[in-house]
């Protein structure tokens, strides 16, 4: 089978009607040779790179009539706001350049005066948002679970009463809680817990914020719908980028009340685009079949993953309360070799935890783009030199 014959009867390429249709009729491979070819072991989604993307969007723009929106507000943005609320099972939702800010602003609103968020230490909006809680908005971050990706209900129960219990009495706000946990490979957040806290942070009037940027991925793992996990919470960020391909933005969701008018303090903080729609547009294509797509490639990367460990020089290992996440260890060659010798076969690998022949790999529906046998014969090889 050739690269054309088997890229339109894959997973993904259904995934982009569009694209399906370019690659039976050969115009796209004759135009642009090389383009959506790549295995990508490093991406959440399809890694697409600036030709790629272009082509994408070309298609999008030429399949069907839309408006551009006006500093983020109107045009395409409102259909994938409204998209977006519908998947999460939210009365509103908002586009915002970046997951940095939605979380941001979802944890400002909610906590309003009563300054104090708890968090989880291994969190992003913790570790990689350069305390902007503190000195943009006054938060005052208190981590939870350092090491881990639960919280668990009887912390959260003795910070609360610690709060209260002061001499100054201070009631906590928010919660924010992260699932999967990037810092912690993807993990997932037990699900029964999240309930727990949740409940109870209810019970207390604390109100809750889930920085879900890959939550579509949760699904297949806990074996809970995104709007299970969405309703537990008072808002919900998504990426747009990280699995449905956008060139930039998120989309924060919650109740009508709460996204109402909010595009001002979007646009205080410097978040309001001239015109959002260029990276945000080929996120459509992917919001409905992500899902699928992502179980598709998990049946294809356990098939890989069978394979090479027969051949006795890799070895895999499953991350417990795992998602997109695979370590794979590999011994009889360097590290920095593999991943050359591979990469000169259009196959991306992540670079190997420092001292071990230990790669983190993704799962995506880039996997799709090759038979499993395939790819396991490319690993091989690349071992053989």
């Amino acid at each position: 089978m050739d690269r054309r014959q088997f890229l339109a009867s894959s997973g993904w390429a259904a995934a982009t009607p569009l694209l399906a249709q370019s690659i039976a009729t050969g115009t796209r491979a004759d135009a642009a040779p090389g383009l959506f070819e790549h295995v990508d072991f490093v991406s959440d989604g399809l890694g697409l790179r600036p030709l790629e993307y272009a082509s994408l969007l070309h298609e999008t723009t030429a399949a069907r009539t839309f408006e551009a929106d006006n500093y983020s507000n109107g045009g395409l943005i409102t259909q994938l706001e409204q998209k977006f609320a519908q998947l999460l099972g939210k009365d509103a939702a908002m586009f915002v350049p970046t997951g940095t800010l939605a979380n941001h602003l979802a944890i400002r609103k909610l906590a309003g005066l009563d300054r104090r968020v708890l968090v989880q230490a291994e969190s992003h909006y913790y570790n990689d948002s350069g305390d902007c809680a503190a000195t943009l908005s006054g938060l005052n971050l208190i981590p939870l679970a350092s090491g881990r990706s639960t919280i668990e209900l009887a912390e959260v129960k003795r910070w609360v009463e610690r709060s209260a219990g002061g001499r100054v009495e201070t009631q906590v706000g928010a919660i924010a809680i992260e699932s999967p946990v990037r810092r912690k490979d993807h993990e997932m957040v037990d699900f029964g817990e999240l309930q727990r806290v949740c409940h109870y942070a209810r019970e207390q009037g604390i109100r809750l914020h889930l920085d879900g940027a890959r939550m579509f991925n949760l699904p297949l793992h806990s074996g809970k719908s995104v709007r299970e996990h969405a309703a537990l919470f008072d808002t919900v960020f998504v990426s747009l980028w990280k699995h449905f391909n956008g060139a930039c933005g998120a989309i924060l969701a919650g109740d009508a009340g709460f996204i109402e008018g909010l595009f001002h303090m979007r646009r205080m903080f410097g978040g309001s685009l001239p015109q959002a729609w260029p990276g945000a547009a080929v996120a459509l294509q992917y919001a409905d079949r992500y899902e699928d797509d992502y179980a598709k490639a998990w049946r294809a990367t356990d098939q890989l993953t069978a394979l090479l460990q027969a051949d006795g020089r890799f070895r895999v290992e499953k991350i417990a309360h795992g998602t997109s996440r695979f370590l794979l260890t590999v011994s009889g060659v360097a590290p920095e070799v593999l991943n050359e010798r591979l990469g000169r076969q259009g196959i991306v690998l992540p670079y190997a935890r420092p001292g071990t022949g230990t790669f983190p790999m993704q799962v995506n529906p880039t996997i799709l783009r090759t038979p499993p046998e395939a790819l396991a014969q490319a690993f091989i090889s690349a071992m053989n030199g």
